[in-house]
């Protein structure tokens, strides 16, 4: 057997070993990868970017733990902008699963920030009714939010006092890993004409598009691509530009594979007929 038939008939458990090797290198090492700045995620940066300190931004988690590699680190990069812009920060949560995570980004980013909770940002926890309370929050946050995820009354938090719907708030921030970002865009956009942001999965992001070219939103970021951009854009670069990085040597060395495989299958083939 010739060099290009064994090539043709690597065990599979070979090649995942080397994939795996291949997409750990990096993240040990700490290696990045240059990006691209697109113009969907330079302009959700600028909508950020232009706000006036002081200006409320609301957060909404709706991704998991499935979801968490991709839009985890958009959360952190797009805290990062908001606290360095003197930005107050609302989260809430309309995925339960997405509580603890949101909350765990939250606090991690605002001690680095040395912000205090209830003046500079507060944490509203999750709410169960999607579409109804999106359109309640338009007339009342208070009308579904009774407290923060501690249950102090909102009253209570001196950031609140002048914050009571969408006319308080100057931009919704959607890290999205199902539907939720389209019910931000036909209810919210549509109804209070709120300015929205959306973070999405990459395999969202074709389907999410169309709001950025209708003026819908104001920017998308699309995939762990996405947020290596908005890392960029924030001067931190973090965990998307390591996972770039072992993504696109796991691509490569995808690409070489079936490249020998189809080598192989070829000459061999070509040794059949000749037999």
């Amino acid at each position: 057997m010739s060099i290009w038939e064994r090539l043709g008939k690597i065990d599979r458990r070979i090649i995942f070993l080397i994939i795996g090797i291949v997409v750990l290198i990096p993240i040990i090492f700490g290696l990045k990868m240059s990006v691209q700045i697109s113009p969907a995620v330079q302009s959700a940066y600028n909508a950020i970017n232009d706000l006036k300190p002081g200006s409320a931004v609301m957060i909404s988690i709706d991704y998991d733990a499935a979801s968490m590699p991709e839009l985890q680190p958009m959360l952190i990069a797009i805290l990062r902008h908001c606290f360095d812009k003197n930005l107050k920060v609302i989260l809430i949560d309309f995925w339960p699963l997405g509580l603890p995570i949101g909350t765990q980004g939250l606090e991690q980013v605002a001690k680095e920030y040395k912000k205090k909770y209830g003046i500079d940002y507060v944490n509203l926890g999750y709410r169960p009714g999607d579409i109804a309370v999106m359109l309640r929050m338009g007339l009342e946050i208070r009308n579904v939010f009774y407290g923060d995820i501690s249950g102090t009354p909102l009253d209570s938090l001196p950031m609140m006092d002048n914050i009571h719907n969408y006319d308080d708030i100057a931009v919704v921030v959607g890290l999205e890993a199902g539907s939720m970002g389209d019910y931000w865009v036909q209810y919210v956009n549509a109804r209070f004409k709120q300015k929205l942001i959306l973070g999405v999965t990459a395999v969202m992001a074709a389907n999410a598009y169309p709001y950025v070219q209708s003026g819908q939103i104001e920017g998308l970021i699309g995939g762990l691509k996405g947020a290596a951009e908005y890392e960029r854009l924030v001067h931190h670069p973090g965990f998307a530009h390591v996972g770039m990085a072992s993504q696109s040597w796991a691509h490569v060395a995808i690409v070489i594979f079936i490249i020998l495989g189809n080598i192989g299958f070829f000459v061999e083939r070509r040794k059949g007929k000749r037999l």
